[in-house]
């Protein structure tokens, strides 16, 4: 959410940047409702401000027939009064909902472009991998060594389900635990948060009512968090931190949830795209500072570049056009790994940053000294997801006799282990 002041004040760059993110939004309709809320905003102030000086009257008045007087006048008031104030809350509805619409400006450096397919490749790493034996694809593999069983999945689940099993379990805890021992060493404070949130927790971080069909929702109204940058950002709403404390650095680890809504038919086959999973998510709450916005969303993304590296699974990193940022990014990377047996790389991080956009929501801020509270800038980047990691993982480090090595750094994890192997 941005501030109405700076909307009124930045009208066309707000249209603009709504243009570069293909987001069809109508200011002069916030405008319009902005106009109606301040009048009778005033209004209700006005009959507030008269109410309480007949009430003071009334209190310090030694006069019975004036008291009467007095007291019917302010009994007028009170029904004007509220009748503004719900033609007020009427008002605010609409201003409200008009507000959540606004899109975040993006950076200048973000490029045109009207999907995906229009991002920018700024950076690779690693050679594509070549076999001298004819590969396979990942769900063939750990079928044939039995560490995932789809059948059972979708038996259970239904569509899109899996069950990881044998060393398919064990390889994701193995993930886990070295990325826990990583990201520990970047600073970050590990966090578990809850997976079920209130609602206004979604509208906090933007995923609804952007989102609202790809999330699941429960019968008591609370919803199922697609990635862990929902219960961490809100770990500090409604609170005033002191500018010492900050950088806030969280590592949250979390179940996810999301519907898929809008990708029936797309990536069907595997672990690409699951309804439920796993991911260690970075969170930062900094300083008002877009200088210092960049600087920890380029230190997000990298540390996530380096933990792909240390895998050695060979990725690339893209800059996201503006057709492919959400409404409150301000710009975004992506990390993709390479996936032989499709040929082609595919996402496995995203590293946003968004200003204040976030804080305001969530309504986090900081101050120093006596100085005015300011809000808090926001960021998050994907430290790693599974199952989706084992899909490149898996088919980078297969070998012709249908064995995986594991990488070196998850060795010790797997208990020693250098392979797997099938069952004998």
């Amino acid at each position: 959410m941005l501030d109405i002041k700076f909307i009124r004040e930045n009208k066309e760059m707000i249209k603009a940047g709504a243009v570069k993110k293909h987001i069809d939004f109508d200011i002069e309709r916030l405008f319009k409702v902005d106009d109606e809320r301040r009048g009778v905003l005033a209004t209700v102030e006005r009959l507030r401000t008269e109410q309480n000086s007949i009430s003071d009257r009334v209190a310090k008045s030694q006069d019975l027939a004036e008291k009467e007087l007095l007291i019917a006048e302010s009994q007028g008031l009170k029904k004007e009064l509220q009748k503004g104030e719900e033609e007020l809350r009427e008002i605010m509805q609409r201003w409200k909902l008009l507000m959540l619409q606004v899109p975040n400006i993006p950076d200048m450096s973000v490029p045109d472009g009207e999907s995906d397919e229009d991002n920018q490749e700024i950076k690779t790493w690693g050679e594509k991998t070549v076999f001298d034996f004819e590969a396979k694809d990942h769900v063939e593999i750990m079928n044939n060594l039995e560490m995932v069983d789809f059948e059972r999945g979708t038996k259970i689940h239904g569509f899109r389900g899996y069950y990881l099993i044998g060393d398919g379990a064990r390889l994701s805890w193995a993930i886990w635990n070295y990325a826990n021992d990583f990201f520990d060493k970047k600073g970050f404070i590990p966090m578990l948060p809850p997976a079920i949130v209130k609602k206004e927790n979604l509208y906090g971080t933007g995923h609804l009512p952007n989102d609202v069909d790809d999330v699941y929702c429960t019968q008591d109204g609370d919803y199922l968090i697609g990635t862990a940058e929902i219960p961490v950002t809100g770990y500090h709403s409604g609170e005033i931190l002191k500018k010492e404390d900050l950088p806030k650095k969280y590592l949250g680890f979390s179940p996810c949830y999301r519907r898929e809504a809008g990708s029936h038919g797309k990536d069907t086959k595997g672990l690409i795209r699951v309804n439920e999973f796993f991911k260690m998510e970075q969170v930062i709450l900094c300083e008002a500072s877009h200088e210092e916005s960049v600087k920890q969303h380029e230190w997000i993304n990298r540390n996530t570049e380096e933990f792909i590296e240390s895998l050695e699974i060979p990725y690339h990193t893209v800059i996201n056009c503006g057709g492919d940022l959400g409404q409150g990014q301000v710009k975004k990377y992506d990390v993709e790994l390479w996936v032989p047996g499709e040929n082609k790389y595919r996402e496995i991080s995203s590293a946003s940053y968004f200003h204040d956009f976030q804080a305001r929501r969530f309504n986090i801020r900081y101050k120093e000294g006596e100085d005015k509270a300011k809000y808090v800038h926001t960021l998050n980047c994907t430290a790693i997801p599974t199952p989706r990691i084992l899909v490149s993982l898996v088919e980078n480090f297969q070998q012709a006799d249908g064995s995986i090595k594991i990488p070196e750094v998850l060795q010790k994890y797997m208990g020693g282990k250098e392979t797997i192997q099938a069952n004998k």
